[in-house]
């Protein structure tokens, strides 16, 4: 390669504006079909968004083949920093080890029973408060009506919240890492962006599912994540479950069908539990469980603190659904919409805020905390989301509902009971062994 910078920028940008123009070509010429399908037009919006991110995905895939192949990362100069980053994680030539533990500051003080009961309250109370917010905001803005003098609408763009979510949610990460010490970043940047794909399409099918299903049928499927997870491992990975992992798991399936049973009967005719909302939230239930997998990889491999990954897979996610909005022309309509409801702005902006602000009080939890305490805090949540809805936007439950939510509850408060048993028995027997 005679002159790399110029041979490699020509080709990712030749690659970028092919599937650009590809893109264009596909949405414009499906545009029609979008409006006349009714139910099924997700199909074609998931694909459109797809398209989006493809846009992004094959240059920066070029990029990176080509930069790996001729080692272009490791050549010296200013105008290589980027793409070192991209590829190695920090725009330094030669990263300098650095103890883990200086980077974070040390508590050899042990805290009082007050200050940590202080400290619990404070993260419980920042992540209800933001997660049911959140919750409300969000069920609002995709199932209410907004209107304007004689104009009544309903908001349609899933990606626009998306973004707007993600974009707050890196602003609040990076100023965050601004003001903090942490450790020298090693992640490769190009490999947040598979998460961030998985990240930004799960929560697409989440926002696009409430169009088909009610908030209380969307929060039980959430819920029920643990059977899909489960049978992944025992059919990807030969995974070994204790037997309570299997019962629980029936628990929560039998709670779930009592649930759907039971709140079936009085919904209306956009809120009705259809194929098109199952299969959204498959879709949400997958997209997720890839997510979670594949950052626990990243955070045993490269070992980033967990504000680093927030503001890494935020920044990639931007790239993805701005790339998207501008072809789909989703920028223009959620503008057009937002001058025609101002309301739709606040609302907006409290569920991007809501959203980044849960995201750091989930990081705070888990560290102070550990991830049982967590769970415990975010399975209450959302049992009072489901109650909050209820209430506020009239869904019908029956006894056969209530009864349904009551067990998945259950199950999940007994799953998280006997996983503790089974570790402290566990570390018992280790400690026996030693001694």
């Amino acid at each position: 390669m005679e002159d790399p910078p110029t041979s490699l920028c020509a080709l990712v940008v030749t690659t970028g504006i092919a599937t650009w123009v590809v893109s264009l070509i596909i949405s414009n010429a499906a545009k029609a079909i979008i409006d006349e399908n009714g139910e099924t037009a997700w199909i074609l919006r998931f694909i459109f968004t797809i398209l989006g991110y493809a846009t992004v995905f094959l240059p920066c895939y070029v990029l990176i083949h080509l930069s790996q192949r001729h080692n272009l990362h490791t050549l010296g100069g200013c105008q290589w920093r980027l793409l070192r980053l991209i590829l190695t994680g920090t725009t330094s030539e030669v990263v300098a080890e650095t103890d883990i533990s200086s980077a974070r500051p040390s508590n050899t003080n042990v805290q009082s029973l007050y200050q940590k009961a202080l400290s619990l309250f404070y993260c419980c109370a920042g992540l209800q408060v933001s997660y049911l917010l959140w919750g409300i905001l969000q069920e609002k803005i995709m199932t209410r009506e907004y209107i304007d003098g004689d104009k009544i609408e309903r908001f349609t763009d899933s990606q626009f919240l998306v973004f707007v979510n993600r974009i707050l949610a890196f602003l609040f990460s990076g100023i965050y890492l601004l003001l903090t010490h942490q450790n020298v970043h090693r992640t490769p940047l190009y490999k947040y962006s598979f998460c961030s794909v998985s990240n930004t399409l799960s929560s697409w099918c989440q926002y696009e599912a409430l169009k088909f299903v009610s908030f209380p049928t969307q929060v039980l499927a959430k819920s029920a994540k643990v059977i899909p997870v489960m049978l992944m491992g025992k059919l990807v990975s030969r995974t070994q479950y204790k037997n309570y992992e299997y019962t629980t798991a029936v628990l929560i399936s039998v709670g779930m069908t009592a649930f759907l049973l039971g709140s079936s009967g009085d919904k209306k005719g956009n809120n009705v539990t259809t194929v098109s909302g199952a299969v959204l939230l498959c879709g949400y239930l997958i997209f997720d469980s890839f997510t979670a997998n594949w950052q626990s990889a990243l955070f045993k491999e490269h070992k980033p603190s967990s504000v680093q990954m927030m503001c890494g897979v935020n920044l990639m996610s931007c790239l993805f659904t701005s790339a998207s909005l501008i072809q789909q022309g989703g920028f223009f309509y959620s503008l057009s919409f937002a001058a025609r409801h101002p309301i739709f702005i606040m609302d907006c902006l409290l569920t991007a805020i809501s959203s980044a602000s849960g995201q750091l009080f989930i990081f705070a939890t888990i560290s102070k905390f550990g991830p049982v305490v967590f769970t415990i805090i975010m399975t209450v949540r959302q049992g009072l989301s489901i109650l909050l809805s209820c209430l506020l936007y009239q869904h019908h439950l029956s006894s056969l509902g209530i009864l349904g939510v009551f067990i998945v509850f259950l199950a999940i408060f007994l799953r998280m009971y006997y996983a503790q048993q089974h570790r402290k028995r566990k570390r018992e027997r280790e400690d026996t062994i030693c001694y």
